[in-house]
Formats: structure tokens, C-alpha cells, sequence
């Protein structure tokens, strides 16, 4: 959602259509105003935030930089986990895209500013789902400012966005930065948002010298959630969903199903750049995908649901009890990665998962991409965000090919492009960017050899 979408339907939502922005004249749910609050963001979703909210306990303040983990990415140990184990991304989630406004590379005088909004940032809040977890990454576009080539090993590529498949055509973030906020607690979020805009001078009691905006502009705002049940919730005012709501109550994603288990996760350890001066970082890859759920829920049944989005193996065995919580913490997809053309051939479907997972595999078994995908209601449509960590961005680029099921549609015409193969009928991807998370330590407008930050 970008800056001249903040007054739309989210906007009346809070609102009722005055300036009171009290989420209560429209007999909301607390959890659906604080949604809405957050899609909104600005000072109005911030005092519907603060007014639903002023029971909850104060928001944990930070320690700085020594409360907080060289890698930006450093989330997994401070986040909740349900019942298997499995990491649950904070509730909330915006993400910031932002670019310098003159060509040719940052001043030192950027630098600083950059510097001392996001330190103050990490005193304002501590690290974790009940304070603030936050990121900053940077594009190709960036590094393109500068004469220099980026210093990381061979192993490590970071190109500009590119289709990845012939029936993509994306919009390329190209923007310099990326300022990924996350919280379970959403005037933490919106606070935290106002100072780094330069809308507020403190957050969370703590000042802030600078603000992003003194030296970069915000080019982009979208938002997004991670909880359980708003799905369905949020479903009832989306267009292109047929009725009744077919989503699933207790469903994390529009689509109706769980996923991100933690077995077929990468590790933080298994995305981090090993050595050089962004040694700690990662690569960041962030899509979102418009998602088509009239379709979706109203051309199949729940078994070929099953087929397309798990394996066909998983529908025939009956492996999926309601929203798949009952997989634990692996959904048991690697018992059906050599099966793709056999399963196109008999089902005349192919899965998601499966043909995925193929290439996101080491030569040990272990998974290559970390994922951190949301869901998302900006402009009143379905979508997902996807976020994936990897060491080098070519291997997203190979998993993301691997989704494509090219030896499944040469095996049986019941398998197309874009038909019976896998979800790829039902997503379309609006947008696509590639980002470098530095370590902490060079996390404020870095040069390409990791000095002068």
C-alpha cells in the first residue's frame, strides 16, 4: 500500500467515516481494529492502537546494540512457537521501502542520520515478538551507486529481480532499502513507524536525533499479519471471496492451510554469509503474491486441495487432518520429491510443496531457504507477502524455477503451465525485490566493501 492508499477503506474502517479514529463506532473486534489500525499506520492507526490497548502492559523497552544480535535476521529465538515447536512470526508486520533522493552514493552525513534512527530504535524496544524485531537490507539498486563491486565470497550473488517464469510480469522493487518492522504488539509497530518517518520525535520513551526520512524517502508502505483465525476474519471484506467464507476458522493463511514447519525450514545458521565484511548477513528475497480464492476454494474439493498445495501422496495417504496442525513440525513433504511426473501421470495434479522442495535441499537433505511469509488485506485483496532468507539469492531464483513443474507438464497434457500444477493457478505475483541484510554492524547505508559504515 503506498502513501496515497492511507485514506482508503482501511482508513474509514478506523474511522467510521469522521476524524475520531475510534475503531469502536464500527463495533469492530478488538483484533480486527488493531488490523486495520496497522494497515493504516500514521497517527490515526496509532491512536486506535493506543485506545484498544490501554490495558496491555508497557512495551518492553531495549539496551541498545548489546541486546540485540549481529544478525538482523536474528529472529528465531524470540518469537513465540505453537504447540510443535514451530516459529510463529509476530502478529504484525510492515514493510518500509525507501530510497535516497539524488544520485550517486549516500553522504557520511546519511550515513549518520540512518545510523541514529536505528540505534535509537534498538533503545526503544526490546528484541523480541513483544517488542520490536526489525531489519534493514539493501537493493542491486543501492550498491549500484558506487563504483566498487559488493565483497562477498564467490558463493554469494545478489542480482537485480528478474521473471522467473514466462507468465510473470511483476512490478521490480527497486528501491535502494528495506525496513522490515515486526511486532505483536501494534502501537509498538505504528510507533515505532512515526519515528523512523520523522512523524514523531520519540517512541517508547526513548528519542530519537534522527529520523530515516532526513536522508532517504519513503517510496512504498505494505502491510501484513501472522495470526491465526484473521484469515478468516478478514476474508468477509476482501473482493474474490466467494461466499459463504470458505476460509477455515483456525487457519494462519487465506489459503487455508499451515505452513513454514519447522523441519523443512533452513536454520539462521544455514543462511548466513560465512566470511568477508557481511559475514552474519543473508540475502533477502520479498514477493507478494495476489492470491485468487474464489477459485481457489471454489473449482476443488479439500482433497485436491490437499494435491495441489502438499503432494498428491499426502491427499491419497490422508495425511492432512483439518489445517495441517497435526504434521507437527514437518509436513512430510520429502517422502514425495522423487514422485512429481509419477503423481502428474496418475492424479493428473502435481503439489506446490513438492516440486519446491526438490531444489531446496543441500546434499545433505537440509533445506536452503528460510521463509517468512504474511499475509496481507492492503487494497481489500487477498495477497501473501514472501519473504525468504537465503545465503545467495540464486537459490531462491532455482527453488522459486523448481515451483514451475516443467517435467510434470511434459509428462501428461493434464498438467499445464498454470493448470493442475501445484497453486500457480491461483497466485500472481504484483511484486519482487532483492535485498543484502548486513550484520548489525553495517546496517546504516553500508559501502560495498563494508568500510565508512
Amino acid at each position: 500500500m503506498t502513501d496515497a492508499d492511507a485514506n482508503g477503506p482501511a482508513a474509514d474502517e478506523l474511522s467510521g467515516g469522521d476524524d475520531s479514529a475510534d475503531p469502536s463506532l464500527d463495533g469492530l473486534s478488538r483484533r480486527e481494529a488493531l488490523k486495520a489500525a496497522v494497515a493504516v499506520g500514521g497517527a490515526a492507526g496509532l491512536a486506535a492502537c493506543v485506545d484498544r490497548l490501554d490495558d496491555e502492559e508497557p512495551v518492553p523497552t531495549g539496551d541498545g546494540a548489546d541486546g540485540h544480535p549481529e544478525r538482523q535476521y536474528g529472529w528465531n529465538d524470540h518469537v513465540r512457537t505453537d504447540d510443535a515447536g514451530n516459529w510463529q512470526l509476530p502478529r504484525h508486520q510492515t514493510l518500509l521501502y525507501l530510497s535516497l533522493p539524488a544520485e550517486g552514493p549516500p553522504s557520511e552525513a546519511d550515513r549518520e542520520t540512518v545510523r541514529g534512527a536505528l540505534d535509537a530504535l534498538d533503545e526503544a524496544y526490546a528484541w523480541s515478538h513483544e517488542g520490536l524485531l526489525h531489519s534493514a537490507a539493501y537493493s542491486p539498486a543501492y550498491f549500484d551507486r558506487f563504483e566498487a563491486d559488493l565483497a562477498v565470497p564467490d558463493d554469494v550473488s545478489l542480482p537485480a529481480p528478474t521473471p522467473l517464469a514466462d507468465y510473470e510480469t511483476p512490478e521490480f522493487d527497486t528501491q535502494d532499502a528495506l525496513v522490515h518492522l515486526a511486532s505483536d504488539r501494534p502501537d509498538a509497530l505504528l510507533a515505532a513507524e512515526e519515528a523512523l518517518l520523522g512523524e514523531a520525535d520519540e517512541a517508547n520513551g526513548v528519542s530519537f536525533p534522527s529520523a530515516l526520512t532526513d536522508a532517504l524517502e519513503l517510496a512504498d508502505r505494505r502491510t501484513g499479519f501472522f495470526d491465526p483465525g484473521m484469515p478468516h476474519e478478514k476474508a468477509d471484506e476482501l473482493s474474490g471471496v466467494p461466499e459463504p467464507n470458505p476460509v477455515p476458522e483456525d487457519a494462519p493463511l487465506f489459503m487455508g492451510f499451515i505452513a513454514g514447519f519447522r523441519g523443512n525450514q533452513a536454520t539462521e545458521d544455514a543462511v548466513a554469509i560465512g566470511e568477508g565484511p557481511f559475514a552474519e548477513g543473508t540475502t533477502k528475497s520479498v514477493g507478494n503474491w495476489r492470491q485468487r480464492l474464489a477459485d481457489w476454494y471454489g473449482e476443488q474439493d479439500r482433497d485436491q486441495r490437499v494435491m495441489e498445495l502438499f503432494s498428491p501422496g499426502h491427499a491419497a495417504g490422508d495425511l492432512v487432518e483439518g489445517v495441517g496442525t497435526n504434521l507437527g513440525d514437518d509436513s512430510g513433504i520429502d517422502r514425495f520429491l522423487d514422485s512429481v511426473v509419477e503423481d502428474a501421470t496418475e492424479y493428473g495434479r502435481v503439489g506446490h510443496a513438492q516440486k519446491a522442495a526438490r531444489k531446496n535441499r543441500d546434499a545433505d537433505g537440509n533445506p536452503l531457504l528460510l521463509r517468512r511469509h504474511f499475509e496481507s488485506a492492503d487494497g481489500d485483496v487477498a495477497s501473501l507477502h514472501f519473504p525468504s532468507l537465503q545465503r545467495s539469492i540464486d537459490q531462491f531464483e532455482t527453488v522459486r524455477r523448481s515451483m514451475n513443474g516443467v517435467d510434470a507438464t511434459e509428462a501428461t497434457p493434464a498438467v499445464r503451465q498454470r493448470v493442475n500444477n501445484g497453486i500457480l493457478e491461483y497466485i500472481f505475483l504484483r511484486h519482487r525485490g532483492y535485498f543484502l541484510v548486513p550484520p548489525r554492524s553495517l546496517r546504516a547505508l553500508p559501502t560495498p566493501d563494508g568500510t565508512g559504515s
